[in-house]
């Protein structure tokens, strides 16, 4: 047990340092991630994960954030097979005239891309690549969950006189 008058002297470099980054990755690790979350909010997790990923100086908080991020893609894949809740259909839909002013820009579907960015969170946690190579891993990591996140938020539906229908023309019951 320590006393007032011990021969212990706190390191002002490390204490600093620490509090700030520690301070941020902690309260990271602390979001709730779980089912009860919409595709959308897991979504912005997970980006804030990948983030925290890029800013993580300390090597134990790095692979927590890892950690996290792949139970959050794990949680992603569940959304993405889920039906999407009312009000995220409402956040999708535009008006017939705006629907031409929307394109998909990513090629292959959302649940691959998401398995790619398992495929670099696996590699990150694997910590078999130089220091330079996860830092480029982890920035790719970040740009493919933002390239997914753009695409996901993008509009889907469009409001027509008969009701819903897909962007691309096929109607919704």
């Amino acid at each position: 047990m320590a006393v007032a008058d011990g021969n212990t002297f706190v390191h002002a470099e490390i204490t600093e340092n620490q509090s700030v980054i520690a301070g941020n990755v902690s309260a990271l690790l602390k979001i709730p991630l779980g089912a009860t979350h919409d595709l959308f909010q897991v979504l912005d997790i997970c980006q804030r994960y990948a983030d925290g990923l890029i800013d993580a100086h300390n090597h134990a908080e790095y692979i927590a954030l890892c950690g996290r991020l792949l139970a959050g893609l794990n949680v992603l894949k569940t959304a993405l097979n889920s039906p999407l809740p009312k009000h995220l259909i409402e956040k999708l839909t535009v008006d017939e005239n705006d629907a031409d002013e929307y394109r998909h820009s990513l090629s292959t579907d959302s649940l691959t891309t998401c398995e790619y960015c398992s495929a670099l969170t696996m590699v990150l946690l694997n910590q078999q690549a130089t220091a330079e190579q996860q830092d480029h891993i982890a920035e790719l990591l970040f740009d493919l969950l933002m390239m997914l996140a753009e695409d996901l938020k993008a509009p889907r539906f469009i409001r027509t006189a008969t009701g819903l229908a897909m962007i691309g023309g096929e109607a919704i019951h």
